[in-house]
């Protein structure tokens, strides 16, 4: 608790300022990848002014939404130890750092995939989730924008896992590095890995842009937030965007 403050104003606090680190991640990050993207594919985004300020408007709100649940658990680890986040890298083994880094990476994914095919059901999409299809075609501003409900439901997981599973505080940062360059990347229209990343062994599990842009075409695939795993249990992989791997030069696969 910041002396002087109640708890609930400490968090609040806490909130505002988390709100502002991952309002400007997002700006930086999404900026960057669009000037990327009007240099290497210019004309792409033309006509789509209107649609990137309203990506940016839902975006900020969402990086209010998730302030919050980050700055409780920040909270609860810096005055009362009750998350698993550590900061000296003797508490556990040094192998575990990339364990814990793919457990999370496993764990967010699950979670998104679920979350995100409960979004498609009639009701929710209506209600939350055709905010974020509004964007035809997405573009590098997409990947936040989210109606509140829907942040909500993203908001909570990181937080939540700091609770369960041990995780150094630079592997959580390479969490969030993972989650915004391949949130981002993956919405932006085109496919910035090259042709034998993405047509590989490992492209095909991984998901980049050639696959999440399928989902934006067709609604009823490609859930996945980082790996293709889920979407191959359940029958849901579909493949990749067509368009996108035409104009890579290949035929989709």
């Amino acid at each position: 608790m910041i002396e002087g403050y109640s708890i609930p104003a400490t968090i609040a606090l806490g909130s505002a300022a988390v709100t502002v680190i991952i309002a400007l991640r997002y700006l930086l990050t999404s900026g960057l990848f669009d000037l990327i993207t009007r240099k290497v594919r210019p004309g792409l985004y033309d006509g789509q002014g209107k649609q990137i300020a309203r990506e940016i408007r839902w975006s900020l709100l969402s990086a209010g939404i998730f302030g919050v649940p980050a700055a409780a658990a920040i909270w609860s680890w810096r005055h009362h130890g009750l998350t698993f986040l550590y900061s000296d890298v003797s508490d556990y083994p040094l192998w575990y750092l990339p364990v814990s880094l793919v457990l999370y990476l496993l764990a967010h994914d699950t979670w998104f995939y679920w979350t995100h095919r409960l979004m498609h059901r009639p009701r929710w999409f209506k209600l939350a989730h055709r905010v974020h299809h509004d964007s035809r075609p997405p573009t590098a501003w997409t990947a936040m924008s989210f109606h509140p409900i829907e942040a909500v439901s993203g908001a909570v997981i990181i937080p939540l896992l700091m609770f369960i599973i041990p995780i150094h505080v630079v592997t959580l940062g390479i969490v969030l590095t993972v989650m915004t360059v391949m949130g981002v990347t993956n919405h932006m229209g085109w496919e910035i890995f090259p042709r034998w990343v993405v047509h590989s062994a490992l492209g095909n599990w991984v998901i980049t842009a050639s696959h999440h842009e399928r989902h934006h075409e067709d609604y009823r695939c490609n859930f996945g937030l980082y790996f293709r795993i889920w979407d191959r249990i359940c029958k849901t992989d579909t493949g990749l965007s067509r368009r996108i791997v035409e104009q890579a030069g290949r035929a989709p696969g």
